[in-house]
């Protein structure tokens, strides 16, 4: 294959992919607690015949932009954010624990208690499980409260504390599903040192004007490697025009 078409042919697919990155962002720009996925592009030399004069830029994603997204009152009583540093356990869709920042949480249909995407949250002893009641409190340091029906307002009982954990922040990383992991795989013990701002919510880190920018700026990029395949091939069948009448 000519190496301009190669080049222009794997620059398209690596704008593509960097262009799928940046809209994943985007989509996800109102998702509590969401983390941005970084972007980059890297020079990398094209092999063949021949001394490798050409380059191309491949896309990849070096890691999370772990900057605190603001932290919004909502007054509701399930919404909880971290202050500071640290994350919620939950169990994720494989039945492993995970971690994340999202605190819009909720009941769901069992009683149990999850994120706003359905995850359960996880508490001293497994997914944490709340009996019917007419009030829920949770308190700075993750403790769940709640007044059991027909108990008068002062009845508050403990029944659980959400797992929150504080890794260092190079032993994570984020799966395809969005949740943050150990990279050796190992659970995290609890941090009872964590707080939380109850009524509260954290937004997601991602900057909208920039990634419009940067949507702009790929389309564009992509757009020029398509003129770029096109005027290789034109080359080409040139090149082929002039070797049959030679």
């Amino acid at each position: 294959m000519d190496r301009m078409l190669f080049v222009a042919m794997s620059g398209a697919k690596e704008t593509l992919l960097a262009q799928s990155n940046n809209s994943n962002n985007l989509a996800n720009a109102s998702t509590p607690g969401f983390l941005a996925d970084l972007q980059q592009f890297r020079s990398m030399p094209v092999f063949g015949d021949g001394y490798p004069t050409r380059v191309y830029g491949m896309s990849e994603q070096p890691g999370v932009d772990f900057k605190h997204g603001a932290i919004v009152h909502t007054g509701r009583d399930l919404d909880v954010a971290i202050n500071g540093d640290g994350w919620f356990a939950v169990q994720s869709r494989d039945g492993g624990e995970a971690y994340t920042r999202r605190g819009d949480l909720k009941l769901d249909a069992n009683g149990l208690l999850t994120t706003g995407n359905g995850l359960p949250v996880i508490g001293n002893s497994g997914p944490i499980a709340i009996p019917p009641a007419e009030k829920i409190e949770i308190a700075s340091d993750g403790t769940i409260s709640i007044r059991p029906l027909g108990q008068g307002a002062g009845e508050l009982a403990e029944i659980d504390r959400i797992k929150m954990v504080a890794p260092s922040l190079e032993g994570m990383e984020k799966g395809t599903d969005g949740l943050m992991r150990q990279q050796d795989g190992q659970l995290l013990e609890a941090d009872a040192e964590i707080q939380l701002a109850t009524g509260s919510l954290e937004s997601s880190n991602v900057n909208i004007v920039d990634s419009m920018v940067d949507m702009i700026d790929f389309s564009r990029r992509f757009e020029m490697q398509v003129k770029m395949m096109k005027t290789a091939e034109q080359t080409d069948e040139s090149s082929a025009s002039i070797m049959r009448i030679g």
